[in-house]
This record gives structure tokens, sequence and C-alpha cells, in this order.
């Protein structure tokens, strides 16, 4: 059996080595038309900030190291050119030769991976204007930053690749501005809780400009003005496209494969496309999400490599299959740590979902042991079935571990009611006794059997102002001095007993505190004594967080002449 493979890296180099630790007899031969067969994409940002300081740290196989433990012919700076299903070869350039030829195969696995999104505007193609995909985009600008020293650069872009970009140039001391279309860094975040990453950023004097649109870019005084819709450009010695990737899947496309979402390769479940004997995995491939059920495309490394795994398996006669993708990921924004699976709640909502969810800030540990922080975490389940639908978590220590968990129990179709019942480790410098995971169980339990009425950050404008409601601070006297919800009376949750005549009969009341859990337990002692309380999802700190962030995005939005955010450490000094 002779294997040809279009694309190294996650997908098809895990591919190769699968098949041979399969059939020692294969005849495996890679084509990747970039001078490295399999890197650490993810990496590569933390390379060029200083983080990782061994390029050759970046590459986790060599052509030659690959040939020595497998014996499969790693071919670099080898372009396929087309493909021909109907006689089973694909046309091939030597890029550094010129070089081309046919080569057949028995079975062909297409990984070409995406492309940067490459917006159709003016200046694209400019010195100072780079994207960053690959290892010899990793250097080239590394090579720029080195030898002309530049002071600031423009990100067009707030995703995963622009974000974590971002710290690294402010670690070299570089002024950064984040340019993004969407009003909030992080997609697969609700605004809300990108609103705690959006904070963190701008703490380390990341300047953000959300909500505005690059129309273009044009070389001036030797550096770049960054063309925006409707506001004054924005002037930076270097700018980096990192807008997204789209699919690269114009040989697909040629060969006639069947397309799905953005001109992706559709596959089954085997990884296999529509033409007979030839498979197709990573960022180029259509996958189906496991919630929603719905096409979705997923760039990331570990579907990537699991769908590598899987058509291995089958080319090899086996019979795996690829049940979808969840789409969990992390990223660490300076001291932050940024984490989700599954779907977010305005993702549910679109797909016609009835949800609900629950707010929490529990400890990354037992609060008596030193070192404790805190972290926010937002678990979104369906009404009426309680289905686990997502997650998302930002912290500090313990975020990655309770993102991993709560993905666990995603994938196994668990709902949010089960959580409880998750016997997960416990030790005083780790976990409390009640996990984070279990707390959020717990509340959603309470929901479900009626223990438990909240209220959401947009019911506040909706709330009545006339007199026909109760509004509750249980903090203390000191807590509510340094910031509270106008019309919000603070009463002391130690205190709500012996006071309970100060509150008028009949009213609803709806009640906050700092997090959640102490009005909680001032709701139980209303509604023991008659009231009809509503808990606030999320306490005051969360309040704080994503107001302050609107305010700041809403205001810089309606400044003439001034789209960025107001970063909170002068620009120019080291983070």
């Amino acid at each position: 059996m002779k294997v040809v493979i279009v694309g190294g890296v996650a997908g098809g180099a895990t591919a190769a080595a699968r098949i041979r630790r399969l059939d020692e007899q294969a005849e495996i031969v890679v084509f990747e038309r970039s001078g490295y067969i399999s890197y650490a994409n993810c990496g590569l940002p933390y390379y060029i900030g200083g983080a990782i300081t061994d390029p050759a740290a970046l590459t986790l196989q060599t052509p030659e190291s690959f040939f020595s433990r497998f014996r499969i012919a790693m071919n670099v700076h080898h372009e396929v050119t087309a493909i021909h299903p109907e006689r089973k070869t694909v046309s091939v350039t030597n890029l550094e030769t010129g070089e081309q030829f046919e080569e057949s195969y028995d079975k062909l696995l297409l990984s070409p991976g995406a492309k940067p999104t490459q917006p159709k505007v003016p200046g694209v193609g400019l010195d100072h204007v780079f994207t960053l995909r690959t290892v010899e985009d990793t250097f080239r600008i590394k090579e720029y930053i080195e030898e002309h020293h530049p002071h600031s650069a423009v990100l067009a872009g707030g995703g995963f690749i622009g974000l974590e970009l971002a710290e690294n140039l402010r670690e070299l001391g570089m002024d950064v501005t984040i340019v993004q279309r969407p009003k909030q860094l992080m997609n697969p975040f609700d605004p809300d809780m990108a609103a705690f990453i959006h904070h963190e950023a701008r703490k380390h004097g990341i300047r953000l400009a959300l909500g505005h649109t690059v129309e273009g870019f044009e070389e001036v005084d030797g550096g770049v003005n960054v063309l925006l819709k409707d506001e004054p450009a924005l002037h930076a010695d270097m700018v980096v496209l990192a807008i997204g990737v789209t699919p690269d899947t114009a040989l697909a496309k040629e060969a006639g494969l069947e397309l799905g979402l953005k001109d992706s390769i559709v596959v089954n479940e085997r990884m296999e496309t529509s033409a007979p004997d030839i498979y197709a995995v990573g960022d180029a491939v259509q996958v189906q999400h496991v919630v929603t059920r719905l096409d979705s495309l997923i760039s990331l490394a570990g579907p990537a490599n699991r769908q590598g795994r899987i058509a291995a398996d089958n080319i090899c006669g086996g019979d795996s299959r690829y049940r979808g993708s969840l789409g969990s990921s992390v990223i660490k924004v300076f001291d932050l740590t940024a984490a989700t699976t599954g779907i977010n709640e305005a993702t549910a909502r679109k797909a016609g979902l009835k949800v609900d969810k629950v707010i929490l800030s529990p400890m990354n540990h037992a609060g008596y042991y030193p070192g404790g922080k805190s972290m926010v975490m937002k678990v979104v389940f369906e009404k009426g079935t309680n289905r686990l639908l997502g997650a998302q978590i930002v912290g500090y220590d313990g975020v990655d571990k309770r993102i991993d968990v709560l993905a666990c129990a995603i994938h196994n179709g668990m709902l949010v009611t089960d959580l409880p019942e998750l016997d997960l480790a416990y030790a005083p410098p780790y976990s409390s006794a009640k996990d984070p995971v279990n707390m959020a169980g717990f509340m959603a339990e309470n929901i479900e059997e009626g223990v438990l009425s909240q209220w959401y950050l947009e019911d506040l404008d909706s709330l009545p102002r006339d007199g026909s409601v109760t509004l509750l601070d249980v903090r203390t006297p000191g807590e509510f001095a340094g910031g509270h919800i106008d019309g919000f009376r603070n009463i002391p949750v130690d205190e709500l007993r012996d006071r309970l005549g100060e509150l008028e009969p009949g009213k609803p009341v709806y009640v906050i505190c700092q997090s959640g859990l102490r009005s909680y337990i001032a709701c139980r002692i209303l509604a023991g004594h008659g009231f009809e309380p509503y808990n606030f999802a999320g306490g005051y700190r969360y309040y704080e967080a994503v107001t302050t962030d609107q305010a700041l995005i809403e205001s810089a939005a309606a400044g003439a002449g001034a789209p960025l955010d107001k970063a909170t450490t002068p620009c120019g000094a080291r983070a």
C-alpha cells in the first residue's frame, strides 16, 4: 500500500506516524510546501516574545528524525499543485529545483491546514504588514523586530494568535494596539466573560480598538497607517494580520471534492472525502459540533491530531470514527488564564436553544490555605433538559483543570445536575472539598428544585424603580461604600434576620452580594420568612467588571477621533 500525504504539522504528521505503527510495509510519502514538517504552531508567538529562546524547540520533528524513526519520506519545499482522482495521482512541484512530476497513490490524505484570512483591502502586501501562521512567518517577524527595533505594533484581530502575540510584543516593551471589528476579543467567550480578558490586557498596557473595521494600510514615515472606517488612522511601525484563518482547499476544489462551510472539505466520521480513497483532516475540514450537531469549523491542534489518527486507522483497514468537536481551548493572557468548552450563551441562543446559566466566583483551592485566588465560572445549560451546553472560566490557578472536567462532562452527555456527583480530587493546596465544578452543579440543582431563582445583569435596566420591588445589597457596609448599584439598599446578611421588619412584605426582593454566595444565603432567609427572593448571578465583582468594560468600549466608540480604549499603564512601559 502506498499512501501520499499532502501537508504535515498536526494532522498529516500524526497520520504518517500512526500508519507506520500500524503497517511496517506501507510506503508513505509526505509532501510539505514549507520547510518544516512538524512544528508547534501554538508556540510561535512565544518565540517572538522570547519566552521560547531556541528556534529548534519549535520543530517537533525534522525530515531526518522522522525518516530515522519511521522510514517515511518527508519532502519539504514540495508543493502538490493538483489532484487527479481518476488516475490516483498528484502533481508535485519541487520548490527548490522547479522540477515537476506526478506521484501515484493507493490512499491519499489531505492535511493542507488553513491560511491567514487576508482582507481584500489596499496595502495588504506592504513590507511592514505581516501574517503569523508558519515558522517562516515567525522568523520573518522576529528578524524584523531584531533589525529595526519597532516601538509600536497594531494587530488586526483579537483571537488566540492576536492576543498571544500582543502579550509577547508588550513583553518586548512595544506599544500594542488590537483592532477588532466585534466589540470584544476572543469570540468563543460571551461578552461578559471577555470583559475580564479586556481588563487584563488593558492593565498591561494594551490598547483596544473594539468595534472598528480596518479598511486598508498605507506606508507613512517609515511605518504603516492602519485606515479605519469612519475613524482617524492608527500609525504603527508594524502591523500583524490576525483576523482568522480560512481553509486552504484550492486543491480539493479543483479536484471536484465536495466542499462545505467557507469551502472546507466535507468528510464523514471516518474522515473520508467524497472521492474514493481520499481522506482529509485538520483545519481544512468541516466537522460536526458535539453540542449543536451543526456543521462547524474548529481550527485547533487537538482535533487535528485526533483526526489524523482516525484517518490513519481507516487507511490501514480499521473502522475508527470522529464523533465531533467541542472547541475546548485555553489561553494565557499575562497573569490570567481564560478557557472555554462547548458553546457560549450567545451561540446557544442563536441555535434556538432555551438557555439557563449559573455564574459563580469560587476560590481555586481551600480558602484557609495560603495563596488562594478566585476565578469566574459561567456554565451554560438547556432549560428543561439540564443538558450541559458549555462553560467559560477566567482566573489564575486551576482554570485548566476545571474546564477539562467540564469538557469531559459535556462529551459524555452529562447533565448540569450530575456535576454534584463527580468525585474530584481534593487537598487544600489544589481544591476545596466541594470543587468549583461541584458548586456549579449545586447551583443548577437548586434552580431545578425551585430552591434558587436568579436575576441577571441583562435584567438590571428593567428592574422597577417605583418601589414595587425591593433592591437589596447584603454585603458589609464597607463593601457597599466602596461601590454599589444605584437604588439598592444595604442590609448585611448577618443582620438580615433581625432587620426583616425594614422590608415591605409582598414585594419581590432582588438580592446582590460580592460573589453570589451571601446573597444566596440571604435569599434562603427571605424565602423562609415568606418573601419572594431573586439572587443576582455573578455578584457585584462580576457586575463591576462587565459594566466598566461596556462603558469603556461605548465611550471610546462615541468619542470623536478617539477609537481606543484607555490602557491602564503607560504605553511604552515594559509590562
